[in-house]
């Protein structure tokens, strides 16, 4: 049995926690094996390295290791890009075309972000898993081929499945053998290290002392919930590196690079995934914030009126025309009613409006919520899906997602 300090040093793998030693240890144990494997874990934590160390300890080492990053492929063409496809398949197929698993007959092909498949390649996909054939596109000759399979996902599949987005029987067939991938604030003990490690490497690459961390710092360090775990701590490593002139790090320093984060508990088992968690928290309280803006300019501009004339120039129950009608809801909010000539020292009468409507009032859904701000954000951006996303503080897949989920159609 190889010894996993041989494939941590092999592979440049930092860390001694205990949960990342089992899983390298189940990697090594099935490598030697052609059973199907997924990899899971959250984004950022190192999942690419498992399929590498699978690979180079299996008796495939000798032939072709195929990374594949199935969210980078269009849909209308991963399955010529999985499967290959003949001459005239399609516009543009000016000749036939080897997919990636004939590429790699024999070796090992890595499907990293495996649940962004679209159903149909997900069917084909099961089929080479059950019998090794497969069809290229525009062509009825069934192929053969002998590939290890290794997928990787941060999605939590058993939802994708229930959310109909991932079919049951691929899940099963891929997750022969599972191997979970410890977030980073499941190893608090690793983390001095990687940071230690990234912090040399800038200084070897840019030719200047390496930071240091002094124990405050690396107490931050460990307590601190690492959203975006290994990614997001190279990348505070590395910003220290560069701009900051004194190498010794102190808590306060590393509090200006740590952005706040709300949550630090670990998340439950099937709860829903962390960044999805804060994309609806945070389309919830954009909407709240716009709604209390829009009351605040209604009651204003009424109070103007008001001063201005003496009295209240409408009924209440005709206050509906002056509320916005970017929302949904047919709530209405209580507006000062004043009598037509009020005495000086009278206090402001406050009712509720009637509301008349041909239709019976609907609550608003949290869906229709983040329909709406997504709908105003596309539209205050022409349409621009990556400038919508970065204002409303998601990434441009996430945004995507979200856009097929709720149905909404292009600004």
């Amino acid at each position: 049995m190889t010894d996993i300090t041989t494939v941590k040093q092999r592979f440049g793998i930092i860390g001694t926690s205990p949960l990342l030693d089992r899983a390298l240890e189940v990697a090594l144990r099935v490598a030697p094996t052609d059973l199907t494997v997924l990899v899971t874990g959250e984004s950022g934590v190192g999942k690419e390295f498992f399929p590498q160390v699978i690979h180079a300890y299996s008796a495939r080492k000798h032939n072709k290791y195929i990374a594949v990053n199935c969210a980078a492929i269009p849909e209308g063409t991963i399955d010529s890009e999985l499967f290959g496809h003949e001459k005239g398949a399609f516009t543009g197929a000016l000749e036939a075309r080897k997919g990636y698993f004939e590429e790699a007959d024999g070796g090992t092909i890595f499907l990293d972000e495996v649940a962004e498949l679209p159903h149909s390649t997900q069917a084909r996909l099961l089929r080479v898993l059950q019998t090794g054939e497969y069809i290229r596109v525009g062509s009825s000759k069934v192929q053969k081929t002998n590939v290890r399979v290794v997928a990787a996902t941060n999605v939590n599949l058993q939802e994708a499945i229930a959310k109909g987005r991932f079919r049951e029987d691929l899940y099963y067939r891929l997750g022969t053998v599972p191997i979970l991938v410890p977030s980073l604030r499941e190893r608090p003990e690793d983390i001095p290290l990687l940071f230690r490690r990234f912090a040399a490497d800038v200084a070897v690459q840019y030719r200047m002392p390496a930071v240091t961390l002094d124990d405050g710092a690396r107490e931050m360090l460990m307590h601190y919930y690492w959203r975006g775990n290994i990614r997001q701590l190279k990348n505070v490593a590395e910003q220290i590196s560069a701009i900051e002139q004194t190498r010794l790090v102190t808590a306060e320093v590393l509090s200006r690079y740590l952005p706040p984060q709300g949550g630090s508990a670990p998340m439950a088992a099937g709860a829903a995934h962390p960044d999805d968690m804060t994309t609806e928290r945070e389309l919830l309280y954009k909407v709240l914030f716009d709604m209390r803006a829009d009351i605040n300019d209604l009651k204003r501009m009424l109070a103007e009126l008001i001063q201005s004339t003496g009295r209240c120039p409408e009924p209440a129950r005709d206050i509906k025309g002056l509320l916005p009608t970017t929302t949904q809801s047919s709530f209405v909010p209580a507006v000062p009613v004043a009598p037509a000539y009020p005495p000086q020292s009278a206090a402001p009468v406050y009712a509720e409006s009637e509301e008349v409507t041909d239709e019976p009032p609907r609550e608003m859904t949290k869906a229709d919520m983040q329909r709406e701000q997504i709908v105003r954000a596309l539209r205050r951006n022409n349409g621009r899906r990556r400038e919508a996303a970065a204002e409303l503080f998601m990434s441009e897949r996430t945004l995507y997602r979200k856009i097929k989920e709720l149905g909404i159609e292009e600004i």
